[in-house]
């Protein structure tokens, strides 16, 4: 008899999200689905608004990662002006997006991450949350906790304030940084420096216990999607596309981001509210067949960004990739090394932000490049700590919003995560027992995508989890309570 184990709601991810798994008659795995249970509508209520809202509003699409969209929103504004902002504006930009990569990477890895890999899959899940990690590891937990700081702090030098800042505007920034600012952001370098290069060499020792989850926490072939400079460098803010393969050959490049639409396909499915997003040349994939690796899927982020550069740029980043890639041939493929690639993009933003203090146009006043509606259309593309952002506006003369079509990252993870899911169920299920462990594994396995679905964040206090195994006839055979 054929059944159903459904894990609702998923924990620790921001957002709300429920899996489903399906047991065949043998009571093994035949499919798995990742459901995005929430709906937004960001896209529908933008439209009619004035283009110059558009960055404020659309920072409110996320708490943990407001300037991911508010960057992405001022390019295309500068787009639909029709300009070339300063740079001095560009280059704050930059800075508060490095700012952006801190604080959301040390809150998923210390935060919601850490609690499962220095307490264990198998801990006791009302300890197993931030609050036992500051119990069990007081000065990991602290210095994740100043490191997510130093990345906030920076934001909130720029812009005012840490969440939603209104700065970022089409045609440039409202405020250039002060003297105060630059002070403060490169007296606080040297502790951040050595927080992540403490984490990084207790990841890579906790590594050798988790063999059998690096193996299957979505540990398959794809293509990986990102910016790179045109030298091929790694990149965060502007940049060409970059798609390679699973091998680490280049299948396209310097692809142009404002032309998103002839190499992006979206898909829709009627058990999900988040988009399907796939590589065109390779077309949709077909979600039952498991074994086919010839389709468009592909994966942003860390682990993509550091799959798709020729290197980072910075010494002590560059010395950890090298490492980095010892765990793959051509790319790193499984997804459980998503942590290991915060990690080091964690230190590649350190020392980016270490070498832009030294520059004066981080004083500079001169910061916006004036102008009216001069295109109908605007495409904002930048990397979000989850991978590459786009933003597409369509107005009218007078600049008001006629369409919204935003791609965020964890769509463009959408195909990535349900085979994810499907791959650890596989592993750790045969029967119709649901233990404690297994459960934890298949949401850990999201985890490490770090899905940003909505403002909101699941990792305080106790992991509400209600899993039950029914049957085709409709009948509960077994259940299990987290709460």
């Amino acid at each position: 008899m054929s059944q159903r184990i459904i894990i609702d709601p998923v924990s620790r991810i921001e957002g709300h999200a429920k899996i489903t798994i399906y047991l065949d008659d043998a009571g093994q795995v035949s499919d798995a689905r990742f459901h995005v249970t929430e709906f937004r509508g960001f896209e529908k209520f933008c439209e009619g608004r004035p283009l110059w809202e558009m960055p404020g509003i659309t920072a409110r699409i996320c708490g943990i990662c407001p300037v991911s969209h508010l960057l992405a929103s001022a390019k295309a504004g500068d787009a639909i002006l029709a300009v070339t902002i300063p740079i001095a504006a560009a280059k704050l930009r930059r800075l508060m997006n490095l700012g952006q990569i801190i604080q959301s990477h040390a809150l998923s890895f210390f935060h919601l991450s850490a609690p499962d890999l220095l307490l264990g899959m198998d801990s006791d899940p009302q300890k197993r949350n931030v609050f036992g990690l500051i119990a069990a590891e007081p000065e990991l937990a602290r210095g994740g906790i100043r490191l997510r700081q130093f990345g906030q702090e920076i934001i909130e030098q720029l812009g005012g304030r840490k969440i939603h800042p209104s700065w970022a505007v089409p045609g440039g920034v409202r405020e250039p940084l002060s003297q105060e600012g630059r002070t403060h952001i490169t007296n606080r370098i040297p502790e951040a420096k050595t927080t992540i290069l403490d984490a990084l060499g207790r990841f890579k020792r906790l590594l050798k216990d988790y063999q059998a989850e690096a193996q299957t926490f979505g540990n398959f072939p794809s293509l990986f999607m990102g910016l790179v400079t045109p030298e091929g460098l790694w990149e965060n803010y502007d940049g060409c596309i970059r798609f390679v393969d699973s091998a680490g050959n280049i299948i396209a490049d310097r692809l142009d981001p404002s032309r998103y639409q002839e190499f992006i396909g979206e898909a829709v499915e009627p058990w999900s509210y988040l988009k399907f997003p796939y590589y065109r040349s390779l077309g949709y994939p077909d979600q039952h067949d498991h074994c086919r690796l010839d389709s468009g899927i592909y994966r942003v982020g860390p682990l993509a960004r550091l799959n798709i550069c020729t290197s980072i740029g910075t010494s002590l980043a560059d010395t950890e990739l090298r490492e980095f890639r010892d765990y793959g041939k051509g790319t790193v493929t499984s997804s459980f090394f998503y942590h290991y690639a915060r990690l080091i993009e964690i230190l590649a933003c350190i020392e980016r932000i270490e070498i832009m203090m030294d520059d004066p146009d981080l004083l500079s006043t001169k910061l916006r490049a004036d102008a009216g509606i001069n295109q109908l259309e605007g495409i904002g593309c930048s990397e979000a700590p989850r991978g590459t952002l786009f933003h597409h506006y369509k107005v009218d003369e007078n600049g008001l919003i006629q369409k919204v079509n935003l791609i965020i990252a964890t769509g463009q993870n959408n195909l990535a995560m349900n085979r994810t899911v499907a791959q650890i169920a596989r592993h750790f299920i045969h029967s119709s027992e649901i233990p404690e462990g297994m459960l934890n594994r298949v949401e850990a396995g999201i985890r490490a995508f770090d899905p940003c679905l909505s403002c909101s964040t699941h990792a305080a206090g106790q992991m509400p989890l209600h899993v039950q195994l029914v049957g085709v006839d409709g009948n509960v055979i077994n259940e299990v309570w987290r709460d």
